[in-house]
C-alpha cells in the first residue's frame, strides 16, 4: 500500500471525517469572528473540504448532519446576539445528539466513535459557555459613555476659555466646546471636566480643586 492509499484509507475513518469537520468549523468560526485572520479560514476550509470528501464515503443520517448545521448556527447566534447561554445551551443538545446520529451503520466500525464525540462536545461547550460568560461579564461592567464618561476626564485647552467665552479643548481623543465658570483657561494648560450641558462641557483647570 503507497502513501496515497494510506492517506485515503485514514480520510475513510468516521472518527477522522467527524475531527476535520470540526476542525473545518472551528476554523470558519474563528475567520468570521476575527475577519482577516486568514489562516484560521484557510485551514477551515482545507479541513472541511477533506471531511465532506471522508463524509462521502460514509453512510450519512442527513439528520444527524442537519442538526449539527443547527448548533453551528445557535453558537454563531449566541456570540452575535447573547441569550445568556439559552442558544449555547441548545447548540450543546444539537451537536451531541447530531454527532451521535451523524453515520448511520450496523457495522460498528463505521460508526463516530463516543470516545471522540464526548471530548469535542464538552470542549465545544466549554467554549462557547467561556464566550458567553465574557459577554455577560462585559454586559455587567458599568458602561462609562456619554455624560457619565466624560465627568472627570482630563484634556488640554486647544483655545483660551473664559467665563464669559466658550473654547476648546481636546479631551478622551476629540475635541469639544468647552466653557469655564471663573477662571480663565488659557491654551496649552490642562483641564478636567466637570460636568456637561449637551455638546458642551464644563471644566476647570486641573490643578485647582472642586469648587
Amino acid at each position: 500500500m503507497n502513501w496515497r492509499q494510506e492517506v485515503f484509507n485514514a480520510l475513510a475513518n468516521p472518527n477522522i471525517a467527524y475531527i476535520l469537520m470540526m476542525l473545518g468549523f472551528y476554523g470558519l468560526f474563528f475567520e468570521l469572528s476575527n475577519p482577516g485572520s486568514i489562516v484560521p479560514g484557510v485551514i477551515g476550509a482545507i479541513s472541511l473540504i477533506l471531511a465532506f470528501y471522508s463524509l462521502q464515503t460514509l453512510p450519512i443520517n442527513y439528520a444527524g448532519a442537519l442538526l449539527i448545521a443547527l448548533a453551528v448556527i445557535l453558537f454563531l447566534l449566541e456570540i452575535k446576539a447573547p441569550s445568556y447561554g439559552v442558544l449555547t445551551i441548545g447548540g450543546i443538545v444539537s451537536f451531541t445528539i447530531g454527532s451521535m446520529m451523524l453515520v448511520d451503520s450496523p457495522e460498528e466500525y463505521l460508526n463516530i466513535s463516543f470516545s471522540v464525540i464526548a471530548p469535542t462536545a464538552i470542549l465545544t461547550a466549554a467554549f462557547f459557555l467561556f464566550m458567553v460568560g465574557s459577554a455577560l461579564n462585559i454586559q455587567g461592567k458599568k458602561t462609562m459613555t456619554g455624560k457619565e464618561g466624560m465627568i472627570g476626564a482630563v484634556g488640554i485647552a486647544e483655545s483660551l476659555i473664559s467665563g464669559g467665552k466658550a473654547g476648546k479643548i481636546f479631551v478622551v481623543g476629540e475635541l469639544w466646546n468647552a466653557v469655564t465658570e471663573k477662571d480663565n483657561i488659557k491654551k496649552g494648560e490642562s483641564v478636567e471636566v466637570t460636568g456637561q450641558n449637551g455638546l458642551i462641557l464644563k471644566v476647570r483647570p486641573k490643578d485647582k480643586g472642586a469648587s
